[in-house]
């Protein structure tokens, strides 16, 4: 009878232990270590903490983390958001520990007792006169690892030393007056994607004007996230879907300087991260398709890097693609401005700035990097400030509407040399005040006075009549030779018929100055035989200009097709040809520009599909479908295009196609019903 009694209590017994330990899934004490396999789950289940190894390492031994992740998100898509031992990883048959040490700290040890990881004790040490006993690890279902006291107290906790994800709730303390060593300021990208060790990206706040956020490559500027202008608190809001929004915050206490994510109820996982490429990322989860949605990034593509625009350039975000400008009273360095060359002033400035130059105030933009800061200025103080000193360029000035806790009301920015890594923006930005040099001024004398008007009374109309005589005749003489040229160079066309075919010519100069010198900024795509631009023709007409590759064989015949052909046929769903050009090597051929761009714009991108409703799809059909009719039957010619697919059928302002590209074409003469090739082509 005894011992069935004391068999029943021991059975007890274990099973109160485990109803205890069951109970502290989401804690650990000084009772209760952690060991690889095990895991602390937050009380909601949405974030997990215990070991993990990461996949592809490429180590016999596995290297074994101690992580906090998404406990909510399937395993094959485990998505990590803090690393304790990033640097020091233990292996599986060290048999490390995860425990709160006798010294009252969380402490990660292998078998031998060596130390991999510990929690650095800013307050700790008023626990140590518990012996450990009421200290405990909390899980929270924010992401938070807590170390706290019995009494609620929080002596440590992971969100103050991050290491590459930010999530919602979490202060990201940049800077703390009070504690300076505290704050930790920085993100700190992964190896690579399977390697959480220490990066080569960091992102944080600038140290040397604490008014700024960047990432880092090294030392090095590689992207800059956005300028303090002055506020007490300041942000941002971005939607993943019309229920669910993220809200940036940047708060300025006085005592602390952080940046804060919220989100509203109901939302899906939120997380912003610093990944190995060095993107700054604010991520979505799907659980349609189990899989993260970018919200948005920076940098965005090659103008989003630091300086991507040249010194004194700025990167223009409010047209339909970024594009490299030359800030206003400056010009390219290089004849067709790129991302790397930057801009020259139009005027130099003098030696003497009390005299000869004037400021111009930008509007919207995001200011450039390298400022001086100056503080407790008014906004004529500031201005007083660069005007009067001959090495300042520019300046901005920002006041602070709701001062709180800070002293100093004002901020005022100025700038010395080149300017920087400039952004304008359509939703965000201030006024930048930049020197530009006085128009010069011409030396008039009475002499001149007199002089001038008389030359100009006699030469001037004879003068612009042998000017006007000379251009029409020079023209005229430019247009028959080029017309000869064209006729010659398309005589080897047994298709072409009429030889008196009246061609359209548009001079090479005239297409230059229309893109610009075929700036990149004006390419609108490219293909096989060559580039196309869109350009602007005197008179404000808009026009794309396609650029056909020199030495190229293929591009020789298509530039003969499209010539041909497009004369020749005129319906309203073919694309028109307004012109050509024959200069040296050069052969461009010039159409309507349609604004729509191709139809596979619309079919294949995701955000712009939903444009494509059933009745302008019907239409786009009908339309395609008349076109073929007019060239297979009702055209002068019959026509057989054999390259017809999405990307050869442009829109129209109104969703209209017009067939297009008809190098690859064919014509059938009379009852011809078949016809040889020696070209693979078709679609």
């Amino acid at each position: 009878m005894g011992t069935t009694c004391l068999t029943i209590f021991i059975l007890l017994l274990q099973l109160l232990l485990m109803i205890c330990v069951c109970k502290s899934d989401d804690q650990l004490t000084s009772a209760r270590p952690l060991h690889p396999g095990d895991l602390l789950i937050s009380k909601g289940g949405v974030f997990a903490l215990g070991f993990f190894s990461p996949s592809g390492s490429g180590s016999n031994t596995t290297s074994l983390y101690v992580a906090i992740w998404f406990h909510g998100i399937p395993e094959r898509n485990r998505t990590v958001v803090w690393v304790a031992n990033r640097d020091s990883p233990a292996t599986t048959a060290s048999s490390p520990t995860l425990a709160i040490s006798n010294s009252s700290d969380l402490v990660l040890s292998d078998s031998q007792g060596h130390t991999l990881w510990r929690t650095q004790k800013y307050a700790i040490a008023a626990a140590v006169h518990d012996n450990g006993t009421a200290l405990q690890a909390v899980l929270l279902d924010t992401g938070n690892l807590v170390l706290q006291l019995s009494n609620g107290t929080v002596v440590w906790q992971s969100f103050d030393h991050p290491t590459d994800t930010i999530l919602p709730g979490m202060r990201f303390l940049m800077i703390h007056r009070a504690r300076p060593a505290a704050a930790a300021g920085r993100l700190v990208s992964w190896r690579g994607p399977a390697d959480p060790s220490t990066g080569d990206f960091s992102f944080g706040l600038d140290s040397v004007s604490n008014l700024q956020l960047m990432v880092w490559h090294g030392a090095d500027p590689y992207c800059r996230i956005g300028v303090w202008n002055g506020v007490s608190v300041s942000g941002g809001m971005y939607a993943s879907s019309p229920s669910s929004m993220v809200y940036q915050t940047i708060v300025n206490t006085g005592d602390e300087f952080y940046l804060v994510y919220t989100v509203s109820d109901g939302s899906p996982y939120f997380r912003i991260m610093l990944d190995h490429t060095g993107t700054m990322k604010l991520l979505s989860w799907d659980t349609n398709s189990s899989a993260w949605t970018v919200i948005s990034e920076r940098p965005t593509g090659g103008y989003g890097l630091y300086g991507s625009c040249g010194p004194n350039g700025y990167c223009d975000f409010t047209g339909a693609a970024p594009a490299c400008q030359c800030l206003e009273g400056f010009e390219p360095v290089a004849v067709g401005m790129n991302s790397s060359t930057g801009c020259r002033r139009m005027e130099p400035l003098q030696l003497q700035c009390s005299k000869g130059s004037h400021f111009v105030a930008l509007t919207g933009m995001r200011v450039p990097d390298k400022f001086v800061l100056l503080r407790n200025r008014s906004f004529e103080q500031c201005a007083a400030e660069c005007s009067t000193n001959c090495s300042c360029t520019a300046y901005a000035y920002a006041n602070l509407s709701s001062s709180g806790a800070m002293v100093d009301q004002s901020r005022c920015l100025v700038w010395t040399g080149d300017l920087v890594d400039t952004w304008k923006s359509i939703n965000y930005g201030e006024k930048l005040y930049i020197r530009l040099a006085d128009p010069p001024v011409k030396i008039k004398t009475n002499i001149v006075k007199i002089v001038v008007p008389v030359i100009a009374c006699l030469l001037l109309p004879t003068c612009i009549a042998l000017v006007c005589l000379c251009k029409f005749k020079g023209i005229w003489r430019k247009r028959e030779i080029q017309k000869k040229l064209m006729l010659r160079y398309l005589s080897t066309s047994n298709e072409l018929g009429d030889k008196n075919e009246e061609f359209p010519f548009v001079s090479f100069k005239d297409i230059v100055a229309a893109t610009d010198n075929f700036s990149d900024c004006n390419m609108l795509g490219r293909g096989g035989f060559g580039k196309v631009y869109k350009g602007m023709l005197e008179g404000g007409k808009e026009v794309a200009v396609k650029r056909l590759c020199q030495g190229s064989g293929q591009g020789i015949d298509e530039f003969r097709n499209e010539v041909v052909l497009l004369v020749k046929l005129q319906h309203r769903n073919l694309v028109r040809l307004l012109g050509c050009c024959i200069h040296e090597e050069e052969k461009l051929l010039i159409y309507e520009y349609l604004p729509n761009k191709s139809l596979d714009a619309f079919l294949f991108d995701t955000s712009r599909k939903h444009v494509l409703d059933w009745p302008t799809r019907f239409n786009i059909i009908k339309g395609i479908a008349r076109g073929l009719l007019y060239l297979h039957q009702d055209s002068r010619l019959t026509i057989i295009h054999r390259d017809l697919k999405a990307s050869n059928i442009l829109l129209d302002t109104e969703m209209s196609p017009k067939i297009s590209d008809f190098g690859m074409a064919r014509i059938f003469v009379g009852n011809q019903q078949l016809a040889n090739t020696t070209r693979v082509v078709g679609t």
